[in-house]
């Protein structure tokens, strides 16, 4: 009875260790409010507007690059309503379009809809940080998957953004995504 006891006791030192882990430990213990004093504001009606490149990897599950990319995005803005076009071209030679469509709070809050989307994302701005939880549907060629994703964008002192995302099923992590984004004179 005893050697059950510690068994369990055990379980329970482990399952609170990655609690803590997961709250102060990590991509996701960070919060919007960590930035809010840490330099220039990231707006998305000004940063995310206009032709803009987007380059970067995609992580799997086990932390080895599963896909590279690079975007042409454009932002359109009518006050706090945007529409952002994404054209993705894959290192597989797969090209792939998605449309956000984001509307801006005055508070900071962001709210975003996308077809592959599942309801809506929400997000905040916060000094030079942006951060996004959403639910995506992967296209049916990859599994037809619904994953949760935390998206963070931090806005650099020269206006490149740079844009880390985690993928989770069922809380665990499945891909990471790494990018930066720039915008180009038209």
């Amino acid at each position: 009875m005893e050697a059950i006891f510690q068994i369990g006791l055990g379980m329970l030192v482990i399952l609170a260790l990655l609690a803590m882990k997961t709250r102060f430990i990590g991509f996701r213990s960070q919060s919007p409010e960590d930035f809010a004093e840490r330099g220039p504001a990231f707006d998305l009606r000004n940063h995310l507007n206009g032709p803009i490149l987007c380059e970067g990897v995609i992580y799997g599950p086990t932390g080895r690059v599963s896909s590279r990319f690079v975007a042409d995005m454009v932002g359109e803005w009518d006050g706090n309503t945007g529409r952002l076009k994404e054209r993705f071209h894959y290192d597989s030679g797969e090209v792939v379009d998605r449309c956000w469509t984001l509307r801006c709070g005055n508070d900071g809050r962001i709210i975003a809809t996308a077809p592959d989307v599942v309801g809506e994302g929400k997000g905040v701005a916060s000094g030079p940080a942006v951060q996004m939880v959403y639910r995506i549907k992967l296209d049916e060629k990859a599994g037809g998957h619904v994953l949760s994703v935390t998206d963070w964008m931090y806005l650099m002192e020269n206006g490149t953004i740079m844009n880390r995302s985690q993928f989770r099923k069922f809380g665990l992590p499945v891909a990471e995504l790494v990018a930066t984004m720039r915008r180009v004179e038209p």
